[in-house]
């Protein structure tokens, strides 16, 4: 806006200026949006191994990096387990082929220790057989190859590369390639050979190409010329000594192929058709089904026969008649006497109400597809959020048995509600954490991710638990159908069946029975990093473990009443709460007979988070036994008559 130009145009000048801004902000944005609908962005996770339980970044190892690294948010889920996306620096574009394109060449001189710590920890991550998981517009790029049987499995992760040691013998991935020869030498696979197969959309009701699958061979090759590329040759090798200079050149190639056939919604069935489990998982629900009708059926005994046949003997009894008759009914004005230390069992009861509700209502959206393995780090999300919310259950199934029970320590039943387990297991969280801190894993929670946790816990849970106690203790105490003596009954002596040790033992096998086949799956996917999917079949398992215990703590509390040991309340509990302890005893042949982990480290935080497993799972065992066996006993003991 110079001063040739007329009065009447000055005002004008601004806008012409926005406009012309403005004009060139939107160009921009659409180029680069044209752009970027033609790329496609390759992300690397964290690397993790069968034989180890700490995972790594990419970035921890000396790999071909992204200049412009960026990192999607992650959720609390994936936090918590480790899991750390960033772009690669892997770049191609839709329908554009790559034929070996040299991504970098890492150069390690003898004599500069920088360059031997970082080829040391490359070794030891291709001697511990660590994975590389990659994901492609959120699907894992996997790597399929022959098992036996003719059968392909799809391995969503793939190796740094492998070892033959001292002695000649191929570890891991070394057996598919008969070159990989040479003693104590690892192999490097740093050349990968990634197909994109995508559907053009006909027939699909929607516009454009999508991918449908990704998959990749990773193969080991010495480049003779690193600045033009092959990709033929002799494997990369790399000494077991570092007694000379060593260059790695790190390669790629990609192919795109066109199938209609794959249907989009449908993209993930070809690695989860490769994972053998469903016959498995069948056989697993019918056993656990045979033994819930052979409990069902002792259970239907008992109450439909046994127990009407006592009940109508006893109510035509006189009453000194019954002074000489023995059984369950004799112990009337004992059963409903408070138990010892009634403050921790209300407390666990309230814990495992809240585990329960949490636990059932994570599976149900499970089995509707909400938290499926797309989903990442949802299941742990969910479940996280909804022990957070439901603090108010807990502190009122607490509160109120602990009034029940004639307690009058309400502050003190509240603060051990809502701090005592989750204490115990943010400490074993903690402690397992520190260790991950030192080792560098990335599966260490951040410090801000640690904050964000117990404000989660002592801003929400705890509030929330306190409001639950306020009204159980407003609600009057549960009443008893019948009343409860002043003196105490002596107990007859007790056979060995009906002590309460054999008893506890006993009551959790049935229910281990029915879930140590769908446990052996669970534990795969923690341990062995496989994928976990077949939620309706776990909701199943779910429901008969449900059944099984509160059938399994029926029948031992009956046969108890009828020896008239009337000490039922913590009995109850422990008797289906057992089940832990054969869930423990699992973890322990499981680690000694089917992962290969070493370290100390490793083995300290294996037992450390099975350790939280198995509380929860107690807590939550127990919970069930107690709640069936409470209502089995006010059922009988309401339908008796009382003189």
């Amino acid at each position: 806006c110079s001063s040739r130009l007329t009065p009447g145009t000055l005002p004008c000048c601004p806008m012409y200026i926005v406009i012309t801004l403005v004009t060139l902000i939107v160009f921009t944005c659409r180029f680069n949006h044209f752009i970027c609908i033609y790329c496609i962005l390759l992300f690397v996770n964290r690397l993790d191994s069968v034989e180890s339980v700490l995972p790594y970044e990419y970035d921890v190892f000396d790999f071909c990096k992204d200049d412009n690294e960026r990192r999607p948010s992650e959720n609390l889920g994936q936090v918590l387990f480790g899991e750390r996306i960033e772009t690669s620096p892997y770049k191609f574009s839709f329908k554009k082929d790559v034929k070996c394109q040299e991504l970098c060449t890492k150069v390690y001189t003898k004599g500069k220790p920088e360059d031997k710590n970082m080829l040391d920890f490359l070794k030891r991550g291709m001697q511990l057989n660590y994975q590389h998981h990659w994901i492609v517009d959120n699907m894992p790029v996997t790597w399929c190859y022959d098992v036996e049987d003719s059968q392909k499995y799809c391995n969503p992760g793939f190796p740094i590369g492998c070892l033959v040691t001292t002695d000649g013998r191929a570890k891991d991935a070394c057996v598919i390639n008969s070159e990989f020869n040479k003693k104590n030498t690892f192999y490097i696979f740093n050349h990968v050979a990634i197909k994109i197969t995508y559907h053009n959309g006909e027939g699909e009701g929607w516009r454009g190409a999508r991918l449908v699958a990704a998959t990749l061979e990773p193969k080991s090759i010495k480049n003779a010329d690193a600045e033009k590329p092959t990709c033929e040759g002799l494997p990369m090798e790399v000494p077991g000594e570092f007694d000379s200079d060593l260059k790695i050149t790190y390669t790629y190639s990609v192919t795109f192929e066109e199938n209609n056939d794959i249907k989009w919604a449908s993209r993930w069935d070809y690695i989860l058709v490769s994972m053998p489990h469903t016959n498995i998982q069948w056989f697993s629900i019918m056993n656990s089904l045979v033994i819930v009708l052979f409990l069902s059926g002792m259970v239907a005994m008992i109450m439909l026969r046994t127990l009407h046949k006592d009940i109508a003997r006893y109510n035509q009894v006189d009453q000194e008649d019954a002074q000489e008759e023995s059984g369950w009914k004799q112990v009337h004005g004992d059963v409903f006497r408070p138990p010892r230390k009634g403050m921790l069992l209300s407390v666990f009861l309230g814990q495992g109400t809240q585990i329960f509700i949490m636990t059932f209502i994570t599976l149900f959206l499970a089995c509707l597809g909400f938290l499926s393995p797309a989903n990442r780090g949802a299941l742990m999300t969910c479940s996280v959020v909804l022990w957070v919310l439901l603090g108010t259950p807990a502190g009122y199934v607490s509160s109120r048995l602990y009034k029940t029970f004639g307690g009058e320590k309400w502050k003190t039943n509240v603060l051990l509600t809502a701090l005592l387990c989750p204490g115990i297991v943010f400490a074993d969280f903690f402690l397992m954490n520190l260790i991950l801190w030192v080792e560098g894993s990335s599966a260490a929670i951040p410090f801000g991710t640690l904050v964000a946790i117990l404000a989660l816990w002592f801003g929400i849970s705890v509030p929330l638990t306190f409001v639950g106690a306020y009204f159980g203790f407003k609600k009057p105490a549960i009443e008893q159908p019948v009343r409860t003596n002043q003196i105490p009954r002596q107990i007859p002596e007790q056979s060995f069946f009906t002590k309460p040790v054999p008893g506890i033992v006993m009551g959790g096998i049935l229910p281990f029975g029915c879930i140590f086949i769908q446990l052996f799956f669970i534990l795969n996917s923690i341990w062995s990093h496989q994928m976990y999917y077949m939620f309706g079949f776990l909701f199943l398992v779910f429901i008969i473990l449900l059944i099984t215990c509160s059938e399994a703590t029926i029948l031992l509390c009956y046969f108890h009443l009828c020896a008239e040991d009337y000490h039922w309340w913590w009995r109850s509990f422990l008797t289906s709460g057992f089940t832990a302890v054969y869930l423990f005893v699992y973890a322990v042949h499981y680690f000694f007979s089917k992962l290969q982990i070493v370290g100390a480290a490793s083995t300290i935080l294996y037992f450390g988070y099975t350790s939280i497993m198995v509380l929860i799972f107690f807590l939550f065992t127990g919970t069930i036994g107690f709640f069936a066996c409470f209502w089995f006993v006010n059922k009988i003991y309401s339908v008796v008559k009382v003189d």
